[in-house]
């Protein structure tokens, strides 16, 4: 059976893959996913364990170390201003992340969306609610794999390297948080099914933080 338009994915990437509509059944197993793998996880992925008050910097130096950036957790305190503003991370995360010359490129709040750029080998890095009814806060975490049969999500999350979540667990706790997550990337590597002018935004914003050759690699990596 041939699949169209199937992303050429990195070598990281260890797949156990079913495709949807092969096995009787399919339809009525988590969340539909045209096109993808069924089970995918990101074995390569960097990751920093550590108290979950840093769970940002973490998050970040692991995404920073896959893209080649010789960097921990604590080296990144400063920059984001840690611990006196956990509380704005999902802005200083991307300002940061910028001054390394990234591009940071928001996703739309739909877990089908993240999980399309797990299948191509880009982790999200992501804010979720952690916690109960009676006592809850904001952790960041990277998502790195999922299992459609299983119906869970795998996280790098706090000190799990790999974290299950049921679907609707993990959605739940995302969009609590705000349903906020994006890609670090580095400025050739495009997102799967790229939103050009989301991209060439973003590129402006790498510019804005002092990284105009960056920036320019990534116009010229999308036609601009």
């Amino acid at each position: 059976m041939m699949l169209s338009g199937l992303i050429a994915l990195p070598r990281r990437l260890l797949f156990v893959v079913s495709l949807a509509g092969v096995l009787a059944g399919c339809s009525s197993v988590g969340p539909a996913l045209p096109g993808l793998p069924d089970r995918v996880e990101l074995n390569g992925m960097p990751f920093f364990r550590g108290n979950a008050n840093h769970s940002g910097a973490m998050a970040l130096a692991s995404t920073l170390s896959e893209r080649g950036v010789r960097i921990t957790p604590g080296l990144l305190d400063p920059a984001l201003k840690l611990p006196t503003e956990a509380d704005n991370l999902h802005n200083s995360i991307p300002r940061v992340a910028r001054e390394y010359g990234m591009v940071v490129y928001p996703l739309d709040a739909q877990l089908n969306a993240l999980l399309a750029q797990v299948a191509a080998g880009n982790p999200v890095l992501l804010r979720y609610t952690e916690g109960s009814v009676l006592w809850s806060e904001p952790r960041y975490a990277l998502l790195v794999g999922y299992d459609r049969f299983k119906q869970q999500v795998l996280l790098r999350a706090g000190m799990s390297r790999r974290l299950p979540m049921a679907f609707d667990s993990f959605t739940s706790a995302w969009k609590s948080a705000g349903s906020w997550a994006v890609l670090v990337q580095g400025p050739e590597q495009l997102p799967a099914q790229v939103d050009r002018q989301r991209w060439l935004d973003a590129a402006r914003e790498t510019a804005r933080a002092g990284q105009e050759q960056a920036a320019a690699k990534a116009v010229r990596a999308v036609g601009g």
